[in-house]
């Protein structure tokens, strides 16, 4: 087996890239560079230039080449796992790249959908280490998610799999961007704050400082977000009955301010056969975890 990995992790304003030992899961070293969405080089995207850059900083340090090259992107992957096959609206150019050739690897390059990334990170070297069922919920901009069933990342039929953010919480709700009435994405994701909360905060970190300090009208909107989440939690854990949901994003920041109620709201909600309940822990690798499952998917037989 080769020594080390390059797992790159496409976001829409930086790309981020870790070098990670394939036997010990350590991480050797990490960079980040500007995705540089919307911009060209020539004929080139310029998220591949900045892509190329980072895989060159990195052999650079460790002085030889990477043994595997994944990559960590939003969109569904395609179904041989070597390109994303659908991403609208951004990062143009990114539809059925072929990176191997891109980055001028020796070797395929797999390619993995970002919120599934992040859950099979949290799989090797975070909060499900050793998990045969667990769910990932990534709580940011928007809500996204992963599961793992039997040992194995669901895919589904096209890739569409985990896509919880668009889970409905309210069947008389508006529809969201993916057509889905009262998504549990429009109830917490930061997007649709201000609508919210009627533009009295700016962002999600500000609603939960508020709410922390006794402001009562951040408590309604915060805990009106929180009673969706426990909603969605406990209808994930009749469908799937995983050992833990992992929360991650920038939401999850929010610590014990967010996961204090929501155990609370899910605990007067879970059916708990034998009182048995499913275990939710924040994830543990940050915004990392996608490089992280970009090379453990890359590792990964078949």
């Amino acid at each position: 087996m080769p020594d080390y990995g390059i797992g790159i992790d496409l976001g829409g304003t930086g790309i981020k890239a870790a070098a990670i030992d394939l036997q010990s899961g350590g991480c050797l070293s990490r960079a980040t560079l500007p995705t540089r969405d919307g911009e060209w080089d020539g004929e080139v995207p310029g998220f591949v230039s900045a892509a190329r850059e980072i895989v060159s900083m990195l052999t650079d340090e460790i002085n030889k080449p990477a043994g595997v090259i994944g990559v960590s992107a939003p969109g569904l992957a395609r179904g041989d796992g070597m390109a994303i096959a659908y991403m609208p609206g951004r990062l143009d150019g990114l539809e059925e790249l072929d990176w191997a050739l891109a980055l001028d690897a020796k070797e395929p390059v797999k390619v993995i959908n970002d919120a599934h990334a992040a859950l099979l990170g949290e799989l090797w070297q975070g909060a499900c280490r050793g998990a045969e069922d667990a769910v990932m919920l990534t709580l940011g901009t928007g809500v996204g998610g992963a599961i793992l069933s039997g040992g194995k990342l669901l895919r589904g039929a096209i890739g569409r799999a985990g896509h919880i953010g668009h889970m409905s919480v309210d069947f008389e709700g508006r529809p969201d961007i993916c057509g889905t009435p009262g998504s549990l994405e429009d109830a917490i994701g930061n997007a649709t704050l201000a609508s919210r909360c009627e533009g009295m905060f700016a962002d999600t970190h500000q609603l939960v400082s508020a709410y922390a300090a006794g402001d009562e009208r951040a408590a309604r909107v915060w805990l009106c977000s929180l009673r969706a989440l426990a909603a969605a939690i406990v209808s994930l854990a009749n469908m799937l009955d995983p050992q833990t949901i992992v929360i991650g994003g920038g939401i999850a920041e929010a610590g014990e301010n967010l996961f204090g109620p929501l155990k609370d709201l899910v605990g007067e909600r879970e059916w708990q056969p034998a009182g048995q309940r499913v275990d939710i822990v924040p994830a543990t690798l940050g915004s990392w975890a996608g490089a992280y499952g970009a090379v453990y998917n890359s590792r990964a037989p078949g």
